[in-house]
C-alpha cells in the first residue's frame, strides 16, 4: 500500500507509542483523584502541557486540551463568539474553512442570531486582505481564519491577518490543524489557535486549543472543573503523552523534511502532467504546505479515480476526511469560484515523513495505468 493521504491522518510515531504506553497499563489512575495513581496521572497530563507549551513557545496555562481539531474548533468558535453576549453579534470568516469551523457558525447564525460575514475567496485560495479590513465593525466579535488548507495546502498571510485584526481590537482564530510540524507556529500573531494531535503522528482523538493569556471562553461542554472550568471531562492521559511526544518528534529537523516533501510533491506532479496533461494544479503554488498536491483531472470525476488508485494500491482523497466516506465536489474548491467540473474532478495527495522517492514513482506508473484505462473505456463508450 502506498498512503499519500497524511492530511487525512497520519501513523502513529514512534515517540508516541513509548509514550503512551505506561498509560494504557499500569499507569492508569484518573487525573483527578487525590491519591499516589491519580497523582501519577496528573503528573503526566502536567509535564505534557509543559513540553507542548515550550515547544510553542506559550505558557502551558493557555493550553486546552481536547479530543481533537474538532472540538477544539467549536471550543474558539462558539465560546469566545458567546462569551461575550448571550446572543448575537459579527463574525468574520470565509467558506473554505473545515466544516469544524463551517458548522459552528453555521449554529451561530441560526440559532443565536449571529451575523457572519463570508469574505471571498480568490481563484488561488487566499482571502481578500481589503475585504477583511472592510468588514470588522465594532460588534465584531471574532474573526477566524485556517492557516493552511487541508484540501489545497494554500497557506493565509496570517500576519497581515493578525495586524488588521489587532488595529480593529478584534480576536482572532486560526484553524492551524494542517500547519503544525510544517510551517512555523507563531502563536505571538493569534487569541486562539486550534491543534490536532493525528495531524502530526500522534494518537486519533486528542487536541488542544491554544487561548492567549487573560482571555475568557464560555465553555460548551458541561459536567466538571477540568482544565481549569473550560472543558469538562476526565482527561485521555495516554493519548496527552503521546501527543507532547510527537509533537516534539514532528519538529525535528522540520526545515530538511519540509524541503524532500517539497521535492517529492513536485516529482509527482511532474510525472501527471506528463501523463495527463489536461490535469490543473489547484490553489496558489508559490504558498502552500511542501507535502500537499491538489489536482484536477478534468473529464474524470475524483471518485472514479480514488476508486482506481485504490485498486493500484494507492491511498488518496478528494478532500476532507471528515465527511464519513462521501466523495463530493469540494467546498473549498467551489468557494475559490473553480466550475463543478473541475471541483468535482479534483484529487488530493498528500506526503509525510514516511513517504519515499520509489512510492512517487509507484504512484506515477499507477496513474498512468489508470489513465490507459479509463482513456479506452472512454473511446470504447464514444464509439459504442
Amino acid at each position: 500500500m502506498i498512503y499519500l493521504d497524511y492530511n487525512a491522518t497520519t501513523p502513529l510515531c514512534d515517540a508516541a507509542r513509548e509514550a503512551m504506553l505506561p498509560y494504557l497499563g499500569r499507569q492508569f489512575g484518573n487525573p483527578s483523584s487525590v491519591h499516589a495513581a491519580g497523582r501519577e496521572a496528573r503528573a503526566a497530563i502536567d509535564n505534557a502541557r509543559d513540553n507542548l507549551a515550550a515547544l510553542l513557545r506559550a505558557k502551558p496555562h493557555e493550553l486546552i486540551f481536547t479530543s481533537g481539531g474538532t472540538e477544539s474548533c467549536n471550543l474558539a468558535v462558539l465560546g469566545l463568539a458567546q462569551c461575550q453576549s448571550s446572543r448575537g453579534g459579527h463574525i468574520v470568516s470565509n467558506k473554505a474553512e473545515h466544516h469544524a469551523v463551517l458548522n459552528a457558525l453555521e449554529h451561530l447564525e441560526k440559532h443565536l442570531d449571529f451575523e457572519v460575514t463570508w469574505l471571498n475567496i480568490a481563484e488561488n485560495g487566499m482571502i481578500d486582505l481589503d475585504q477583511l479590513a472592510d468588514s470588522i465593525r465594532s460588534e465584531t466579535r471574532l474573526v477566524s481564519i485556517m492557516t493552511a488548507n487541508n484540501e489545497t495546502g494554500v497557506i493565509q498571510p496570517m500576519r497581515e491577518i493578525s495586524q488588521i485584526c489587532r488595529e480593529c481590537g478584534v480576536l482572532l482564530h486560526s484553524d492551524m490543524v494542517q500547519a503544525f510540524g510544517k510551517i512555523d507556529t507563531d502563536l505571538s500573531l493569534l487569541d486562539a489557535a486550534s491543534f490536532a494531535a493525528h495531524k502530526f503522528c500522534g494518537p486519533k482523538g486528542a487536541g488542544f486549543l491554544f487561548l492567549r493569556s487573560g482571555l475568557s471562553i464560555q465553555p460548551i461542554m458541561f459536567g466538571g472543573a477540568h482544565e481549569n472550568e473550560r472543558r469538562p471531562g476526565t482527561e485521555n492521559v495516554a493519548a496527552i503523552a503521546g501527543m507532547a511526544a510527537a509533537a516534539d518528534w514532528a519538529l525535528r529537523d522540520r526545515a530538511d523534511e519540509q524541503n524532500r516533501e517539497a521535492q517529492l510533491r513536485d516529482e509527482l506532479w511532474r510525472r501527471i502532467a506528463e501523463i495527463f496533461p489536461e490535469a490543473q494544479q489547484n490553489g496558489e503554488i508559490s504558498h502552500r504546505l511542501a507535502n500537499t498536491l491538489n489536482a484536477s483531472f478534468t473529464g474524470i470525476d475524483s471518485e472514479t479515480m480514488l476508486m482506481a488508485l485504490d485498486l493500484e494500491g494507492v491511498c488518496a482523497s478528494s478532500g476532507s476526511a471528515c465527511m464519513v466516506g462521501s466523495v463530493v465536489a469540494s467546498h473549498v474548491l467551489l468557494a475559490m469560484g473553480l466550475s463543478m467540473e473541475r471541483a468535482s474532478s479534483a484529487v488530493r495527495f498528500s506526503l509525510g515523513k514516511q513517504t519515499t522517492a520509489k512510492e512517487i514513482g509507484d504512484t506515477a506508473e499507477a496513474m498512468d495505468r489508470i489513465t490507459s484505462r479509463l482513456n479506452k473505456a472512454i473511446s470504447a463508450y464514444a464509439f459504442a
